[in-house]
């Protein structure tokens, strides 16, 4: 929930679109919060501030400092401490995403599964409702598309902007995930893109990773395609990671993929070192 310390406001009024609304809040030149919530992708998921007040090996999830935190876990760990008071009878469905503008720009972008508490301290926070889902993914969308280059500091707003976008529901989202993984002229948009990716999975994104690991033009590119592949379910990701470490005509990438291979933990990549070693 919002904790009471966050003084809700009542959000832009009109047939506004999310970039509109946020826009004209950020018009105003003063520091602000932005609030609306969003369904999120199926699967077992929380997202809580890694430095909350809850300990770590209290679960999730604890209670987040809007301004003064930083991080975000994403885990499917069940609430199991007594720390944790609140009791889940099931995984969120939705999240809730904060946007922090300031000198009539976007500055920051957090977001939440729906059983972190969230302290703004304070601050008063714009809640803006009815937020359709494509709705969000095309602000998001223009967010990451930002120009930028490597020094530039709107680098960690595109990359929790990518984060956000890839944990909302349906084609949209899938559809530009993989159009910055295949074509955004930044490495480290194509990599992040390929993370997020994996934790979709599908057809699509097995082909779009595959793709990377083939022809992107930047060996980092390729290696956190690699990883992305370790990410997806054990049994699409193994079988590729142990394609790549027997064929791949790079051996950079037949190292990435033998260290993947290891990390599963896997009967089959067992197999597959037990193969490897009886050839030596």
């Amino acid at each position: 929930m919002l904790l009471i310390s966050a003084l809700l406001a009542p959000g832009v009024v009109g047939a506004q679109t999310l970039r509109q609304q946020i826009d004209t809040i950020a018009a105003k030149g003063s520091v602000a919060w932005i609030a609306y919530q969003v369904p999120m992708v199926g699967g077992p998921r929380r997202m809580c501030c890694f430095d909350s007040s809850t300990q770590a090996s209290a679960g999730c999830c604890g209670r987040c400092q809007l301004e003064r935190s930083d991080g975000v876990v994403l885990t499917d760990v069940e609430p199991a401490s007594p720390a944790v008071s609140r009791i889940v009878v099931e995984a969120p469905s939705e999240m809730r995403v904060f946007v922090r503008v300031e000198n009539r720009a976007v500055s920051r972008i957090r977001t939440f599964s729906l059983d972190c508490d969230v302290d703004a301290g304070g601050a008063t926070v714009t809640a803006l409702e009815n937020v359709p889902v494509n709705d969000s993914v095309a602000w998001l969308t223009t967010v990451v598309a930002l120009p930028s280059d490597a020094g530039d500091s709107r680098n960690r707003l595109q990359v929790t902007a990518l984060s956000a976008l890839a944990l909302h529901p349906g084609t949209a989202a899938t559809d530009r995930l993989i159009a910055f993984a295949r074509d955004d002229t930044r490495s480290r948009v194509r990599s992040q893109a390929l993370f997020w990716l994996a934790q979709r999975a599908g057809d699509e994104a097995v082909r779009t990773i595959g793709n990377a690991i083939d022809a992107d033009p930047e060996l980092e590119v390729k290696r956190r395609a690699v990883f992305a592949l370790s990410r997806l379910p054990r049994a699409e990701g193994v079988p590729l990671l142990i394609q790549l470490a027997r064929t791949h005509r790079l051996p950079e990438i037949r190292r990435q993929a033998m260290f993947w291979l290891g990390q599963s933990k896997d009967p089959r990549a067992v197999d597959f070192f037990e193969q490897i070693l009886k050839l030596k």
